[in-house]
């Protein structure tokens, strides 16, 4: 744990140890992606026989009252011979020197502060303006699923877009390709445009701020390029990473970042890799990134990419005219298949609505799969049963002999069902095939053990960790 710009004297060794154990147990319950988003950066401060937990933020200090405060009580009653009281505050009001605000461990915990906001059409004649070109409507707040592999990034968001105050400036939101890194800096966009009218916002990629830089250099309108920028109350560059490499431009951003954090202006940016990871950005800009907010956006877990894609049907429905269904064991091959990025996983799903339209509901697992075929990366083609077998295998630690062996020991046959599994979903295998490659099997047994394992994900997160890993491992 780092204590950041906390005051108050570090707890003693004691507390420490007490909040030690109890970070142990909730990292396990959580999951790492879930603990590191919103206790991840909490410190334990200690005054008197009063100890503090304090959160990064107002928005995590929320988030841990209403999910994990309750828990935290019971773990540091357990672990704590001295039964001091435990308050929650967030760095902020420690700062600032908030009056006791926090709840007791003993106490209930208090009303949600959640920012609610409904989100309205934005008129179209915004995106017209030279300052938001590029934005897109269809990218807005009630659009963008959340999960816990991005909702500390959209909770961030939303309180950018609610222009609160307390905030941290920069903010940078970071994660590979198709993570939904655009779609949350439109919404913060429309939604700050809603909130405050009077405001100016300024929308635009890291690409064409350069090329707007450049053509700025060449007709001598640097000054006014300067003015465009520094007069907005909120900047939203998408794509930082593109300028690294290129020294004037990231000059000029900067200065830009410099003057508008200076004077109390807000900064939201995206990147594709945690700002201590662009190396070839200037040292300067780098640490100034990092001097504020970064907050990265996981992959997707399954049950995420399973609500993308039911709010992906159904406005395709609502365009389409058709009611928005699909079988569920069609949703659940498109979530265990494209992985990597939602807008495969979205551009998957407009694949088979374009073939069949209103017939979505009446598609079958296998016309999906050979609808989909074509369009499966060539290292994911090239899988074969065997380096399936021998992969399940050694994640087991077992001998691909097992798995095609008359074993029916639990700690054999359900790694045989997670191999035939895998091997249903990324190969291009019939049934009977792969039951006659795992020892002659009839397929009905391969039927069987499809089921069993998707039945099983939806209650076992340790096997659905499992299948996770054992699928991005297969597709390289």
């Amino acid at each position: 744990m780092t204590s950041g710009g906390a005051a108050g004297a570090m707890a003693s060794a004691p507390a420490q140890a007490v909040w030690g154990k109890t970070c142990q147990v909730l990292k396990r319950e959580l999951g790492d992606a879930t603990f590191g988003s919103w206790l991840g950066q909490a410190a334990l401060r200690e005054s008197g026989n009063e100890v503090c937990v304090v959160a990064a933020t107002g928005v995590a200090r929320d988030w841990i009252r209403n999910n994990a405060w309750r828990r935290i009580g019971e773990l540091w009653a357990q672990n704590d011979p001295m039964g001091r009281h435990l308050d929650l505050k967030s760095r902020m009001e420690v700062d600032l020197g908030a009056p006791q605000g926090g709840p007791s461990v003993a106490g209930p915990a208090p009303a949600a502060n959640v920012f609610e906001i409904e989100v309205e059409a934005v008129a179209p004649v915004a995106a017209r303006q030279g300052r938001l070109q590029g934005l897109q409507e269809r990218f807005a707040f009630d659009t963008f699923v959340s999960g816990p592999a991005n909702e500390f990034a959209f909770a961030v968001a939303r309180r950018v877009a609610s222009w609160a105050d307390g905030h941290f400036n920069p903010v940078v939101f970071h994660g590979p390709y198709g993570f939904g890194k655009t779609h949350l800096l439109n919404a913060v966009a429309w939604e700050a445009m809603r909130t405050q009218p009077g405001k100016r916002v300024v929308y635009l990629s890291a690409e064409r701020f350069t090329s707007t830089f450049v053509k700025a250099l060449q007709d001598k309108q640097t000054q006014a390029f300067k003015e465009e920028l520094r007069n907005a109350d909120l900047l939203l560059i998408d794509d930082v990473h593109f300028v690294a490499g290129k020294t004037q431009t990231q000059e000029e951003l900067f200065h830009t970042l410099i003057a508008l954090v200076e004077d109390g202006r807000r900064v939201v940016l995206t990147a594709d890799r945690s700002p201590n990871e662009l190396s070839e950005m200037e040292p300067r800009l780098r640490s100034h990134l990092q001097a504020g907010l970064v907050c990265g956006i996981e992959p997707a877990d399954r049950s995420l990419r399973l609500g993308i894609l039911e709010r992906k049907l159904h406005t395709l429905a609502q365009q389409g005219g058709f009611h928005p269904a699909a079988r569920a064991e069609v949703l659940q091959f498109l979530a265990d298949r494209f992985t990597d990025s939602v807008r495969e996983l979205e551009g998957a799903l407009n694949t088979l609505v374009a073939r069949v339209g209103g017939d979505i509901a009446r598609l079958t697992l296998d016309e999906s799969q050979a609808i989909l075929r074509p369009h499966l990366s060539v290292s994911e083609r090239k899988v074969t049963v065997d380096t399936i077998q021998k992969t399940v295998a050694e994640h087991y630690a077992l001998k691909q002999a097992d798995l095609i062996s008359e074993r029916r020991a639990r700690a054999v046959a359900r790694p045989r069902q997670v191999a035939m599994w895998l091997a249903k979903q990324i190969t291009t295998r019939s049934l009977p095939d792969i039951g006659r490659r795992f020892g002659g099997r009839d397929h009905t047994t391969v039927l069987h053990a499809v089921r069993r394992i998707e039945a099983l994900k939806a209650d076992d997160p340790v096997l659905a960790r499992d299948v996770d890993m054992l699928l991005r491992k297969l597709r390289g």
